[in-house]
């Protein structure tokens, strides 16, 4: 039994191996019987020896490997161009040729499952996948957007015996994107705060961590671009939907380092490591790389200067903080940084 599970959904995925474990039978006994191995130093005779293993005390063994089809994957962008090409950069399965038919060879009792955030989209490349493919059940698990991205949170709020406007629908789609851990968690807590009604928009607008964090990109938005009457305009609107001046600088600095981390990153990465080398997905992803293009290196560290002036201006009193942050979108915007200013 082989399973091939990739993607960059780790959540689907990790829910479609929680599905086999289930079906495995007493889940104390498979815990016992199951081996986890990194397929990224694996070697073929250490996979027999785990897959030929006898069960004990359990109907079946699982193996579960992490890594070993992005081995195979097709090696892009600046950062492998001073590597040694390796056999298997090159697409060739050395050892791993004989796979196939040690898989048809495997015990009846051994469940295998290879797993990997490789993305779907070039999968059908990795010559690994090419020549298992026929002998296992492929699922590849692609980022849910738009129309399917709203289904699932529909079927996820149904599955909790909840419900959920199609309001507050498009607007947790907005905010999280096609990250569904934070999604999950996410709806999970507007269950709970909600209790026997419809989750409405309003729910998402007051619970949901990322909300406040959204209404924060079109104010840097504003900055970067120069834009200083909508920054300004932006800011007073946050004022006015209970935002503290102190979050708002908070999260000003913290949009400007996700901005230098963003630039700081190698080409060649894909946007799965993108997105887990910042820690964000979705929606807020997108507008940082977008704003990452704006800036040079120079200015960020000004704007950095500036922030920090800024915070020790209101701390210590010198200016009240609504003044102090109205200057300092001011001269963001107008990429004056003056630092005398405070």
């Amino acid at each position: 039994m082989l399973y091939i599970f990739y993607g960059q959904d780790d959540f689907s995925l990790h829910q479609a191996v929680e599905a086999i474990k289930n079906s495995l039978g007493d889940q104390e006994m498979l815990a016992v019987n199951t081996a986890s191995l990194d397929g990224h130093h694996l070697t073929l005779n250490e996979l027999r020896d785990k897959c030929n293993a006898a069960p004990f005390l359990s109907s079946h063994r699982l193996a579960i490997v992490s890594g070993l089809l992005q081995r195979f994957e097709p090696r892009r962008g600046k950062s492998q161009v001073a590597k040694p090409a390796t056999a298997e950069s090159k697409g060739k399965l050395g050892e791993w040729q004989d796979i196939v038919s040690y898989i048809k060879q495997m015990p009846p009792t051994t469940v295998l499952v290879l797993i990997d955030l490789i993305d779907s989209k070039k999968g059908s490349n990795n010559p690994l996948l090419k020549k298992l493919s026929p002998l296992a059940e492929v699922r590849a698990f692609s980022l849910l957007r738009g129309k399917s991205l709203r289904t699932w949170i529909r079927q996820r709020v149904t599955s909790e015996d909840g419900s959920i406007t199609p309001q507050a629908v498009n607007l947790l789609a907005e905010l999280i994107g096609g990250n569904l851990w934070a999604m999950s968690n996410e709806i999970q807590k507007l269950l709970l705060y909600s209790q026997e009604r419809s989750i409405s928009e309003d729910d998402v607008r007051q619970l949901v961590s990322h909300a406040h964090e959204a209404n924060i990109f079109p104010l840097v938005d504003a900055v970067l671009e120069g834009q200083t009457r909508i920054a300004q305009r932006i800011l007073h609107q946050l004022y006015q939907e209970g935002a503290s001046p102190a979050y708002i600088l908070v999260m000003i600095t913290r949009q400007f380092r996700l901005i230098a981390l963003a630039k700081e990153l190698d080409s060649g990465l894909s946007l799965l490591q993108i997105q887990n080398r910042l820690g964000i997905a979705g929606y807020g992803l997108d507008k940082t790389l977008r704003q990452a293009k704006l800036y040079d290196f120079e200015h960020i560290k000004q704007a950095y200067a500036k922030l920090l002036e800024t915070d020790i201006a209101i701390k210590t009193g010198r200016y009240k903080d609504r003044l102090a942050l109205e200057l300092l979108v001011t001269e963001l915007a107008n990429h004056e940084f003056k630092l005398s200013s405070f």
